[in-house]
C-alpha cells in the first residue's frame, strides 16, 4: 500500500463521501448510499462548498477515497474570541481500519486547524461509539462536556 494523502473534497467524490458515511454500523438507518438519495447529498454538499470554512477532507491512498471527515471552523466571542474547529462525521473504510489512516486524517485536521488560526478542536461522537472515544482519547481529545442533540 502507499502513503496516505489529503486533500479537500470536490463534486467528483460526492459517492464515495456518501458510501463512506453508509460504510458505518450506527448510521445504516440514516445514510443511503443509493442513487435515489442522491439530491440531497448533492444539495448539503453544494451548501457546503459555498461556505469558506465548510469542508470534506479526504484522506487518498493508490488513488482511492479511504477516509473523510467535516472540518468546520467557527468565529466565536467565547474563550476571548477563539476561533474553534469543529470536526464530524470521521469515517475510514472498514477494510482499512486499524491501519492508522484515522489517525494520519485527524492529524491533518488539526494541523488545518492550527493553520487556520482555531485555538480549539472539538469533536462529538456516537455514546455507542467506545471504540472511537478511545482513539480520540489517544489524539489528546478529552471528554468534557456532554453533547445533546434534538431531531425536528
Amino acid at each position: 500500500m502507499s502513503d496516505v494523502t489529503f486533500r479537500l473534497a470536490e463534486d467528483k467524490d460526492l459517492a464515495a463521501i456518501v458510501a463512506l458515511l453508509a460504510d458505518d454500523e450506527f448510521a445504516e438507518n440514516r445514510e443511503q448510499a443509493s442513487p435515489g438519495a442522491a439530491e440531497g447529498y448533492a444539495q448539503a454538499f453544494a451548501a457546503m462548498q459555498g461556505e469558506h470554512f465548510n469542508k470534506m477532507l479526504l484522506a487518498e491512498q493508490d488513488g482511492q477515497v479511504v477516509g473523510a471527515l467535516q472540518l468546520v471552523f467557527v468565529p466565536g466571542l467565547s474563550r476571548k474570541g477563539t476561533k474553534r474547529a469543529i470536526i464530524e462525521s470521521v469515517r475510514v473504510a472498514s477494510r482499512l481500519r486499524g491501519h492508522a489512516i484515522g489517525t494520519a486524517l485527524m492529524k491533518e485536521a488539526i494541523r488545518r486547524a492550527r493553520e487556520g488560526g482555531c485555538g480549539l478542536v472539538q469533536l462529538t461522537s456516537d455514546k455507542r461509539r467506545t471504540r472511537a472515544h478511545l482513539f480520540y482519547r489517544r489524539l489528546g481529545f478529552e471528554q468534557s462536556h456532554f453533547g445533546f442533540k434534538k431531531e425536528l
